[in-house]
């Protein structure tokens, strides 16, 4: 194999990392001006979800993404660069990257329900007819954290809040927000926010999932936040 296809997993991931940071951004915040957001953040999510996938998979063979590697071959000998797969190759669609993922590395996609709820949305945005009555936001933040998320930090160490554009200030927002939504996220070791009071954000959250904050502040050594 052409060492050059080795660079492809990597080109993924750092395009990922960018759709997530807007992802985020668009899925937490909403200022006047920026009503769009509500609908950009399902394609942005499905964006960074998607490349996420073909992340992991590529890091299994740079050639697995791709629908007919067949059809990559031009006739004309030597050995598969990554102009002629720029050129030529067809990467699998977003639909079916759950079955590549489970058949190349044995790991189930979570959440599969949230998965296609937000590929539909995602379809009927791109085709400008946008659902009435959902909750856009909502539902990226949920495929953001309970598929994106997970999967990344299994596979490359990475923490979704991390990623977002509002960059005077940590991922303070991000995890108030999530907190208020009652969705689970992964702690690095090092977390701190100081613009949102963690106990308030809760105030509204179940039981269970309170129990589960504490659990990670205590894990993290920052029950103090939770005061």
């Amino acid at each position: 194999m052409n060492p050059a296809l080795l660079q492809i997993p990597d080109r993924i991931l750092n395009l990922a990392i960018g759709a997530l940071t807007q992802a985020n951004t668009h899925a937490v915040y909403l200022d006047p001006g920026n009503e769009h957001w509500q609908h950009i953040c399902v394609l942005n999510a499905a964006h960074a979800g998607e490349l996420f996938l073909k992340a992991i998979i590529a890091r299994e063979h740079p050639l697995l993404i791709f629908k007919d590697i067949f059809g990559l071959d031009d006739n004309r000998g030597g050995i598969l660069d990554i102009e002629t797969l720029i050129k030529r190759g067809r990467t699998h669609d977003f639909e079916r990257l759950p079955q590549i993922l489970w058949a190349t590395t044995g790991k189930r996609i979570p959440n599969p329900k949230c998965f296609e709820r937000l590929r539909l949305a995602r379809n009927a945005i791109q085709h400008f007819c946008v659902p009435a009555r959902e909750d856009f936001q909502a539902l990226s933040r949920e495929f953001i954290y309970t598929i994106i998320d997970p999967l990344i930090a299994d596979a490359f160490g990475l923490y979704a809040i991390e990623y977002h554009e509002d960059h005077s200030v940590s991922y303070d927002y991000v995890v108030g927000a999530l907190l208020r939504s009652g969705l689970k996220f992964t702690v690095p070791d090092d977390f701190a926010v100081t613009e949102i009071h963690m106990a308030e954000e809760l105030e509204g959250a179940a039981q269970p999932y309170k129990n589960w904050v504490r659990k990670e502040m205590k894990r993290v050594n920052r029950l103090d936040l939770l005061t």
